[in-house]
C-alpha cells in the first residue's frame, strides 16, 4: 500500500514540476477526484491564495446533480469554476490534474472548464 503511494506522491511531483515552469505566473487549476465527488481549485501560487473553487459537495449541486462521480457532473463543475474565475478576474490559467490521467472525469471538468471561458 505504501508503496502505491509512494507512487501517486512521485507522479503528482512531475506534474508540479512541469506545471511550475510552464506556468509564466498564470494560476493553476487544480482538480482533486475521489470515488464520490469531484473539486477543482484556482489557485494563486504567488501569493498562495485560492482565487476560485467548485465542487460536487456543494447542497445546489447536490440537488441537480444525480451524482458527483460522473462524466456530466465534472463538466458542470468546471463551467461552474470557470464562471467564478471570471468574477475574479481570471481568464487564462495553467491545468493541474495532479496524479490523475486526463481522461474521463478530469477531461470533461477541463473541457467544461473551457466552455466557461477560461484558456489554457
Amino acid at each position: 500500500m505504501a508503496k502505491d503511494l509512494d507512487a501517486v506522491a512521485r507522479r503528482k511531483a512531475k506534474v508540479r514540476r512541469a506545471i511550475r515552469s510552464a506556468a509564466n505566473g498564470r494560476p493553476r487549476l487544480s482538480v482533486h477526484r475521489t470515488s464520490q465527488h469531484i473539486y477543482a481549485q484556482v489557485i494563486d501560487d504567488a501569493n498562495g491564495v485560492t482565487l476560485a473553487a467548485a465542487s460536487s459537495l456543494e447542497k445546489d449541486m447536490r440537488s441537480s446533480l444525480k451524482t458527483g462521480a460522473d462524466k456530466e457532473a465534472a463538466h458542470v463543475i468546471g463551467k461552474l469554476v470557470a464562471e467564478r474565475a471570471q468574477a475574479k478576474g481570471v481568464t487564462t490559467v495553467v491545468f493541474d490534474r495532479g496524479a490523475y490521467i486526463y481522461h474521463g472525469r478530469v477531461q470533461a471538468l477541463a473541457e467544461g472548464a473551457r466552455e466557461g471561458g477560461l484558456q489554457f
